[in-house]
This record gives C-alpha cells, sequence and structure tokens, in this order.
C-alpha cells in the first residue's frame, strides 16, 4: 500500500514538473532584414556641374595649353552672315597695311604703275610722210625696270621677236614700202610693278628723228598704231 501511494506521488510529480516545462508559450525571433536601404532619388537641378573651358583650337594650336576663358556649354555664338577667317595672323594686317603705304609712294614718286589706272583701249598715233627707205626704232622703259614685253609689226609682219624693255635704249629697223605702211607696237605683258611704260624714237635713214611717243601704263594686248607714207 506504502509502495502504491509512493508511486503515484512519483506520477503526479513528473507530471506536473512536464506540463511547467513544456507548457511555457513560444515567441518566434524575428528575422534579421539585410535588405539595402532605397536611397532618395537626386534632382538634377540639384547638381552643382563646374563650368567646362572649352579650347579654341583656331587660335591656340594647343588645347592642352590653353589661356580662354571658362565658358559654360550653352554658350552661344552669335552667327553672323559675313565671311571671316579665324586662321588670319594677326600680323598679316599690318604687313598689308605697309604694303599699300609703300605701293602709294612708289606710284606718286613715279616709280610704280597703278593697275586702277590701266589703259586698255589702242591708241592711233596718227600719220607719218617720209622719202626715207626705212625707219630706226629706239625703245626703253622709262618708268620702273619691272620686265615690261613689247613687239613690233609692219604690215602685219613682226620685226624681230618679243622685245623686253630696259633703261637703256633697244632698236629694232622697220623696212618701207612704197605707199602706206601699216606699223605697230603692242604691250605684250604688264609688268611686275604694274602696266607696261614704254618709250620710243622714230629716225630716218639719215639718222634724222622723225617721231618721239610714250605710252603709260598700257595693259597686255593694248596695241599703238601709225600709218607711215612712204612718198
Amino acid at each position: 500500500m506504502k509502495q502504491f501511494l509512493l508511486f503515484v506521488m512519483m506520477c503526479f510529480a513528473v507530471s506536473s514538473y512536464a506540463q511547467t516545462e513544456f507548457s511555457t508559450k513560444f515567441i518566434p525571433i524575428a528575422p534579421i532584414n539585410k535588405a539595402p536601404k532605397a536611397e532618395k532619388p537626386v534632382d538634377p537641378k540639384d547638381i552643382d556641374i563646374p563650368p567646362i573651358d572649352k579650347p579654341n583650337v583656331f587660335k591656340n594650336p594647343n588645347p592642352l595649353n590653353s589661356n580662354n576663358k571658362s565658358v559654360l556649354l550653352d554658350d552661344k555664338k552669335p552667327i553672323s552672315m559675313y565671311k571671316t577667317n579665324e586662321f588670319i595672323n594677326p600680323g598679316d594686317a599690318v604687313r598689308d597695311k605697309m604694303t599699300k603705304g609703300l605701293n602709294k609712294t612708289l606710284v606718286r614718286e613715279g616709280l610704280k604703275e597703278d593697275d586702277r589706272l590701266l589703259v586698255k583701249i589702242d591708241r592711233n598715233f596718227g600719220d607719218i610722210r617720209t622719202k626715207s627707205k626705212y625707219f630706226t626704232v629706239k625703245y626703253r622703259d622709262y618708268m620702273y625696270i619691272d620686265s615690261d614685253l613689247i613687239k613690233a609689226t609692219i604690215n602685219n609682219q613682226m620685226i624681230g621677236g618679243v622685245m623686253e624693255l630696259y633703261a637703256n635704249y633697244g632698236q629694232f629697223v622697220v623696212n618701207l614700202n612704197d605707199g602706206i605702211n601699216t606699223f605697230v607696237m603692242e604691250a605684250v605683258s604688264k609688268g611686275t610693278s604694274g602696266g607696261n611704260t614704254c618709250e620710243f624714237k622714230m629716225y630716218d635713214d639719215k639718222g634724222v628723228l622723225v617721231r618721239t611717243e610714250h605710252w603709260d601704263n598700257w595693259d597686255k594686248g593694248v596695241k599703238g598704231t601709225f600709218v607711215i607714207v612712204k612718198e
């Protein structure tokens, strides 16, 4: 009987302990949130962009060594309808001005012909009556020696060849037919400094000066004509 009671008491004690140990309410542990936090989007207007220096490769060939002022990308250059050249050397303007001044001085002093005043119309020097069998024509450049060239014809036949004008006189002979002879002198070229300039003198077969003439600033191809009547 005592053993039975002891057994009942032991069973009751184990049952009480088991209920106390396993009846505790289970509280789950929340998992750790390792997801990255969402960042707030950035407004592009709030970004401070520093100005960008745009090198001018026309004025400064080395874009890495630019001394130009910084400009923004939206800097707009006004559109011009006039033709410009950004490759001009600043020294060219000074050179051109000096050349223009020198040219004016040479023209004023009679050392250079003015292209703006080129003679482009043929000239008739008139008639010459003579009993001479031939004329000797002496010619020279009475202005600046700049490789002026001339040629002469008598009755459409060339006399000699193309002749260059120098400071000293050159000469050629014109044989005359009986009656009317058409004698023509032509400016074959312009000189390097302007139009063609020539002075010439005609002598008869006795060495007597018959006629002296000149032309000033003739354009290439301009002709001067004489009608020589051999009586």
